[in-house]
């Protein structure tokens, strides 16, 4: 069975649509829209109009030809520079830090969406360059693009995001063909660089961090020592995924010792969502959560593998490092494998503008998937 569509899209065959790929999402969101309600009821119905809302766009982006829409690269470089610019100018100052739009119904977040942006536009300008791409002209000005909108999104400030970002499009090049001898380099200079770093930064007076991420850094290193105050959230939220134990306590529970009834962690429906699973879902549902998490990565990676060009190839690599990144950096916050970083978890936490470009992403990724495969 075949369809026409416009220009901008093809005939496609609908038996290659990747209706396992939806099932992941999907079923990943319906536990999202759960524990946000469990967490802070009052965000559920926004929640569920997220997914509804996701998942129309997610169909409407898979039927749009990704080739003709990574064209238009550079309009979509510059849109995603002016978005990340404009939050600064006119976007709302909460707690110190101005990352968000208010646009009257709700806010927008543009470093989410120009998470998925930049990877449409570095996968197109990576297949432009697929014959120099090691060479050192290429390599800086993919460094200086990349530049930009980091720099955009640090000063925010967003170290988090920017971290999660600056991760994205060192796989996006790796994906390209990036020489490992080039990789090898930069790991060497990278590691001595990062314990010079980390030795700077926990000093007194130091001035390359703001103080609340040194001490959330701190934190991590001696957990014991500030475990009353900036290692208070993940100490608990620690307690709170052992105290699930097998199968958990169920949702909306009205314990009393419960993370969000005693209100242990501030924002549970957010940073800290895995909390929530761990205790009210227990080992078993957390498992499922980190399951449906991998099998949507390995998806989109198997999708990108069979891509018919270099462009597929790094889109779909792409959202599915990004998903498996933000999941590594949710989950290792919760379980205080990392230092304490506000990183949502992929179609679990709560937050409209992630959730629908998460969705966008997957949809791009769908497209690539109904595209044949062009055999050399």
């Amino acid at each position: 069975m075949r369809l026409p569509f416009p220009k901008f899209s093809k005939s496609y065959h609908i038996r290659d649509y990747r209706f396992n790929l939806i099932i992941l999402v999907m079923a990943l969101s319906v536990i999202g829209v759960l524990a946000v309600g469990s967490a802070k009821a009052v965000n559920q119905p926004k929640q569920m109009f997220g997914v509804a809302l996701g998942l129309i766009i997610m169909v409407i982006v898979s039927l749009i030809d990704y080739v003709w829409i990574a064209d238009f690269y550079w309009l979509i470089y510059i849109f995603s520079v002016v978005i990340l610019g404009a939050v600064l100018l006119i976007g709302d100052n909460v707690n110190g830090a101005t990352r968000w739009i208010d646009l009257g119904f709700t806010t927008f977040q543009p470093s989410e969406l120009a998470k998925i942006l930049l990877i449409i536009f570095f996968a197109k300008f990576i297949s432009e360059h697929i014959d120099d791409i090691n060479d050192a002209a290429t390599l800086v000005k993919y460094a200086v693009l990349c530049g930009v909108p980091l720099f955009l999104i640090v000063v925010e400030p967003n170290l988090s995001t920017t971290i999660c970002t600056t991760l994205v499009l060192c796989l996006l090049i790796y994906v390209g063909g990036l020489s490992y001898r080039f990789i090898g380099t930069v790991i060497l200079i990278l590691v001595p660089t990062a314990v010079i770093f980390l030795s700077i930064v926990v000093q007194p007076n130091q001035i390359i961090l703001k103080d609340y991420q040194q001490a959330r850094i701190l934190a991590f290193l001696e957990p014991e020592k500030y475990a009353s105050d900036e290692g208070y959230q993940q100490k608990n939220s620690v307690m709170a995924i052992g105290s699930g134990q097998l199968t958990g306590k169920g949702l909306n529970n009205n314990t009393t010792t419960s993370v969000k009834n005693g209100n242990f962690i501030l924002e549970p429906q957010t940073d800290f969502i895995f909390a929530i699973i761990g205790e009210e879902l227990g080992f078993m549902g957390s498992c499922i959560v980190i399951a449906l998490l991998l099998l949507i990565v390995i998806q989109c990676i198997l999708i990108g593998t069979r891509s018919q060009n270099l462009t597929g190839k790094i889109i779909s690599c792409g959202i599915g490092g990004l998903i498996g990144i933000q999941s590594f950096i949710n989950i290792g916050v919760a379980t205080q494998l990392l230092p304490n970083t506000g990183v949502p978890l992929p179609f679990v936490s709560y937050g409209l503008t992630s959730l629908v470009s998460l969705y966008i992403g997957i949809g791009l990724v769908l497209n690539v998937g109904l595209q044949p495969k062009k055999y050399q």
